[in-house]
């Protein structure tokens, strides 16, 4: 009975919400106008990035909180219990082309440049700190096509991924920590904006996909590394 009046009531404001809208097609845009104003004001080329990281970014940092939880809960739940044990592993049991192994090896730099890329100037161009993230984190599970799980594991210790976590969490909430500490509201742009279309421009935006594209490329590779034992390592124990 709860979730149906929950959702009844979900139900009513997303029809209101409809129903207010522009007509499709129209040239009223009140949203797209304030938010492109916004961020040229800041000198952030990216509009989205804008919004992510500095009109809205306390829903960013809340966003980033979930992403961190999902990320704990999932690599608790999939712990070795009592009845289980961890095996030892070469590869992944199953035979890998060598052109298959090659072109792991060789995509390895590249996704990782492309990764980067993609936060480093997520305020300038399309992408940012979830999105690098995102590659960051799987290319290096690149090294899993090549068959050989140990490699994989040397790539990427999972405790100091455990701290990027953290790390990329802390920098963010002390960066809104900044903006109350300089007088201004909690994650306001309150660094030197810079020049538009530099690589040094926008304030703290970049800072904060810098942040969250370390949380994210740490949650992603902590993540899999547990699927990974899980399907690989962990074994139930014969009574």
């Amino acid at each position: 009975m709860l979730g149906l009046l929950a959702g009844a009531a979900v139900a009513t404001l997303w029809v209101v919400g409809v129903l207010g809208m522009p007509q499709f097609g129209s040239n009223d845009h009140p949203y797209r106008d304030r938010a492109v104003a916004a961020a040229v004001e800041h000198a952030t080329a990216n509009v989205v990035s804008a919004v992510n990281y500095d009109q809205r970014a306390l829903d960013t940092f809340g966003e980033e909180t979930i992403l961190l939880g999902s990320v704990v809960g999932a690599a608790t739940l999939l712990r070795p219990t009592e009845q289980e044990h961890t095996d030892t592993v070469e590869h992944d049991g199953g035979p890998v082309l060598e052109a298959v192994a090659l072109l792991g090896y060789v995509l390895l730099p590249v996704t990782l440049l492309i990764g980067a890329d993609l936060v480093a100037h997520g305020h300038l161009t399309p992408g940012g700190g979830f999105q690098g993230g995102v590659v960051l984190g799987t290319a290096v599970h690149l090294l899993y096509l090549t068959g050989r799980l140990p490699i994989l594991e040397k790539a990427r210790p999972v405790g100091l991924y455990r701290a990027g976590e953290a790390v990329g969490t802390t920098v963010f909430a002390a960066t809104g920590l900044a903006g109350l500490a300089a007088g201004g509201g909690f994650l306001a742009n309150v660094l030197p904006l810079g020049t538009f279309g530099a690589l040094l421009s926008s304030g703290t935006v970049p800072l904060l996909n810098v942040a969250v594209g370390v949380e994210v490329a740490s949650g992603v590779v902590v993540l899999l590394a547990r699927f990974l034992d899980q399907a690989l390592r962990i074994r139930q124990d014969v009574p």
